[in-house]
């Protein structure tokens, strides 16, 4: 460890970006430059901040209150500056993703919305999970859901450039865990998708038993499990075959691929 940063407050979530790393509180995003040791405090979030994403140039944040905030970052100010409010989820916003000049939002009110870059309009609302939307991830030109409905649906781009759900992939194990919002709900908390040694497609599946699912693309074959202390509420993918996650323990795991089809992970 080489240092600590007390931000006075439970952080919802967390995004590096460039030299910027953002944490989301409540009421709040604070920004710290790692390379000025500059500290920005971006108010408007009403109550806590659960998800953040860039994408076009601008800081997404979404909201307990169901709202999207936007920043755009001055460099002649040296502040980012308040440039939209995406309206149209009744609940809080808990997942965000960028793909295709569009951003993704997946929400406690079961839906996900599609969203403009270039406009930052709302183009789009699928509802076919029937609990609270967990993680969302573009994968090429498939877009990827995880539910607390326990389901992971996967959704294509049909001729008319609508997103339609071609494929429902169901997880039959009955799984509880005590979630931040105090309610005791069964499913998936979160989705990772890389590629393997080989390399192959794999996508990484968080569930509240404490452990992941590995699953070969795009059959959705269990590859594998993965066990941990707590649930795991972080994947995220590092340099030469490396992966980390982050589970209730306050633990930061490090994987890699192995060669060797017998052992996929060490």
């Amino acid at each position: 460890m080489v240092g600590v940063i007390n931000v006075g407050g439970a952080v919802g979530c967390m995004l590096s970006e460039g030299p910027w790393v953002f944490v989301g509180l409540a009421n709040l995003v604070k920004a710290w430059n790692i390379q000025t040791s500059a500290e920005l405090s971006l108010n408007g979030p009403v109550g806590q901040v659960y998800s953040l994403v860039v994408g076009s140039d601008l800081l997404f944040a979404g909201t307990q209150e169901g709202a999207i905030l936007a920043w755009k970052f001055n460099a002649a100010a040296n502040c980012f500056e308040p440039a939209a409010s995406l309206k149209g989820h009744a609940l809080a916003v808990v997942t965000l993703v960028v793909g295709s000049n569009r951003m993704y939002s997946g929400s406690m009110d079961q839906s996900i919305r599609l969203w403009s870059l270039e406009t930052l309009q709302c183009i789009q609302t699928l509802s076919s999970h029937t609990d609270v939307v967990m993680s969302v991830l573009c994968w090429d030109q498939f877009l990827l859901s995880a539910s607390l409905d326990k389901t992971v649906k996967v959704g294509a781009a049909t001729e008319s450039g609508n997103l339609e759900v071609t494929y429902t992939h169901t997880e039959e194990h009955h799984l509880y865990n005590i979630l931040s919002y105090c309610c005791f709900l069964p499913g998936l908390l979160t989705l990772c998708g890389m590629h393997d040694s080989e390399p192959r497609p794999v996508l990484f599946c968080s569930l509240n038993d404490n452990s992941i699912r590995v699953y070969d693309l795009p059959s959705f074959t269990e590859r594998g499990k993965i066990y941990s202390k707590k649930e795991v509420r972080s994947i995220q993918i590092g340099p030469d075959g490396l992966f980390f996650t982050g589970d209730g323990s306050g633990q930061v795991r490090v994987w890699k691929w192995s060669a060797e089809p017998s052992t996929a992970l060490s």
